[in-house]
């Protein structure tokens, strides 16, 4: 190997240490003592850098890529971003305040990250702006849950919080909707063009504490009615179908 390239290539190959602090950032341990995370794939990454993401690193030689990626098949490009600045903002200074203006999300325990990945994804494509979670719903900067939003991330604020409390300090009368099986069906049921919808944990639903605060609880009935179905719908799945409703009312 002739000189030049072979500087060249020692120039290229990434530090050890550099590797170890990219894999810390599997756990959020290790996202929360750096303030970064990890997006892979050209779309989620320009996505990112498009929607003004502070870009710590790219990283896009092959054998790189390979060192660092999450995935079973790398996609050719790894970014490690900086925390946008709301997620600082509300970890030092305030709790995040719900826009009355708007229609907005909140996760109560949703833990699987795929779940919660394809929710934000959902939630883009609706044009949802905000999705409040309770603390124990999967935390969106896992590089699981940034693959599944394939980009939506970018444009798409998920704030970390108290959730009763924040339902609690709501305008008296505020529209809290919930999915529940003891709710009124969704298709003949008002449905106001602001509002926080609430979607609940895989296996229990809502919590009960969280429950007690809804004031509009909604059904997704199935068809046709008396009809022996499948107990629940996917969490994804029922935001999906209730986002939908909304927008096509509103």
């Amino acid at each position: 190997m002739a000189f030049v390239d072979t500087f060249l290539y020692f120039c290229n190959v990434i530090s050890k240490n550099r590797i170890k602090l990219i894999k810390s950032l599997a756990t959020k341990k290790g996202r929360l003592k750096t303030g970064l995370f990890v997006a892979e794939g050209p779309k989620v990454v320009d996505d990112l850098q498009a929607a003004g993401f502070t870009a710590d690193e790219i990283i896009d030689d092959d054998a790189d890529v390979r060192q660092v990626s999450f995935l079973q098949h790398p996609q050719g490009v790894v970014g490690i971003f900086r925390f946008p600045n709301y997620v600082a903002e509300e970890d030092t200074e305030c709790a995040p305040v719900v826009d009355s203006s708007k229609l907005s999300l909140a996760l109560d325990g949703v833990q699987d990250p795929g779940n919660v990945g394809t929710i934000i994804r959902i939630a883009d494509w609706f044009g949802i702006e905000d999705i409040y979670c309770s603390h124990t719903t999967a935390d969106c900067w896992s590089p699981k849950v940034i693959q599944a939003t394939m980009g939506s991330i970018a444009r798409v604020r998920v704030h970390y919080t108290d959730l009763p409390e924040l339902l609690r300090a709501l305008p008296k009368g505020f529209p809290v909707y919930g999915t529940s099986l003891g709710g009124n069906d969704i298709y003949s049921t008002d449905l106001a063009a602001a509002g926080l919808i609430v979607m609940g944990n895989e296996g229990n639903g809502i919590s009960a504490e969280v429950m007690s605060i809804v004031n509009k609880p909604l059904l997704i009935p199935n068809y046709p009615q008396g009809r022996t179905t499948a107990d629940s719908l996917n969490v994804a799945i029922a935001t999906a179908i209730v986002c939908a409703e909304f927008r096509r009312r509103n």
